[in-house]
């Protein structure tokens, strides 16, 4: 059998790193972290710029908001995958997004460089980068066998958590040295990095190990395909179930997890860029541990009560960082956030995966990004709210919110998300 294939004739060893003796996903975890790498470089960067050169919290939520316009195209994005393939269509992907970092680089180092400009390169990033993590997991979802999922994701999960640790901080760290153009010189260098990355795992993979789901000539038309991917999630419980959870943490715990971390460090506790770096690399060494502790004890965990007590968690984690008078008490508030943030998400992934008809994989997963777009609305609501009521208050309010329907959403759905032996609990 190919090395490529999804496992040997012999039963691998339960190992934390047992999916890296599969070929492809030895290239793809490099180019997967590289690329998050600079996503988290660029989102630091961009994000404090904006806020410095402006002075508004709105103007910043409308450049965190930016990023995620591409949600509403996040399906489509899954039907171009199961037509020409995930893989191929990674690449392209990520070389738009070096393209994207080498005019910005270009324009910071000719001194053109403008906030309005900032906004206008984060709404075309915005519209492709949020369908990266679905393209990826699909992928993943082609070359591992089922029970080797969560293990695969715990492992996939770790290229975001280590990137936002490190690059939180060269982010700063590099902006303050040398400047935005030598900083973006390595974000661009990333991007360009991870594409070349993604390109050897395409061509290293043997095309006859992977199953090959439908393609254009197999459906009339892309809406077509689309379409159907809909109905397919609508009609099956256990997936809708899981949507309406995805659609909830990303109005409620992203957007004050994340994308207004710049506020509360530049208002709420008077502090620098720096601080920033820390709070975002403290939240991120917590997500870092959740998942390598999901690829270890992945056998032992059942995947939806996991995502559902992860998510009550990341919200109780989130209102006690909102009560924290200053950035050492809010960084051990956000470490286990990020435990409970990374353990929630993974265990959402591999059941969607998993529990998913195979010609159906990436549409699946782009209707997942789609949730992501609850992220604009969260984010849009939460810059006046935060004008009228303070972080603390408006943080409170959405964690309660979202603690509430976390309940309403495992009542409804119990029977195939909380019974212990219902499909989503399949170890």
């Amino acid at each position: 059998m190919d090395a490529d294939t999804r496992t040997s004739n012999t039963p691998a060893r339960k190992t934390t790193f047992a999916p890296l003796r599969v070929r492809s996903f030895r290239y793809q975890w490099p180019s997967d972290l590289t690329t998050s790498f600079a996503f988290e470089m660029e989102t630091l960067i961009l994000g404090w710029y904006v806020l410095v050169e402006t002075e508004s919290v709105l103007m910043l939520t409308i450049f965190a908001s930016l990023q995620f316009l591409g949600t509403l195209f996040a399906p489509m994005f899954g039907v171009m995958g199961d037509r020409v393939g995930h893989r191929n269509l990674l690449t392209a992907m990520r070389a738009f997004y070096a393209l994207l970092a080498l005019t910005l680089m270009s324009c910071a180092f000719l001194g053109v460089l403008t906030p309005v400009l900032v906004l206008c390169i984060a709404a075309m990033m915005g519209m492709v980068r949020p369908s990266d993590i679905g393209t990826r997991n699909a992928v993943i979802g082609e070359i591992m066998r089922g029970n080797q999922l969560m293990g695969a994701m715990g492992i996939q999960r770790t290229t975001q958590d280590s990137a936002r640790i490190v690059g939180a901080l060269t982010g700063a760290g590099l902006v303050a040295t040398l400047g935005m153009a030598y900083a973006y010189v390595a974000v661009a260098s990333l991007y360009i990095l991870s594409t070349v990355l993604i390109f050897l795992a395409g061509r290293a993979r043997s095309d006859s190990s992977t199953p090959r789901p439908a393609r254009a000539a197999d459906a009339p038309s892309a809406w077509k395909d689309l379409g159907s991917g809909l109905a397919y999630v609508w009609n099956t419980p256990h997936l809708r179930g899981v949507m309406c959870l995805a659609f909830l943490i990303n109005a409620t715990a992203f957007p004050l997890f994340h994308s207004l971390l710049p506020f509360v460090v530049k208002d709420v506790y008077g502090a620098s860029q720096t601080t920033l770096g820390y709070l975002v690399a403290s939240a991120s060494s917590g997500a870092l541990l959740g998942s390598l502790m999901l690829s270890h004890f992945n056998t032992f965990l059942s995947p939806a009560r996991l995502m559902i007590i992860a998510a009550s968690g990341w919200h109780l984690a989130i209102l006690v960082f909102a009560q924290m008078p200053g950035p050492l008490s809010g960084a051990i508030a956000l470490f286990f956030g990020g435990i409970a943030q990374s353990s929630g998400l993974v265990s959402m992934a591999a059941i969607l995966l998993r529990h998913s008809e195979p010609e159906y994989r990436g549409r699946v997963m782009g209707i997942r990004m789609l949730m992501i777009y609850a992220n604009m609305p969260g984010l849009l609501l939460a810059g006046p709210l935060i004008g009228w009521l303070g972080y603390p208050m408006t943080a409170t309010l959405y964690c309660l919110f979202g603690l509430a329907c976390i309940a309403l959403i495992t009542r409804h759905w119990r029977q195939q998300l909380w019974n212990r032996d219902s499909m989503s609990n399949t170890r």
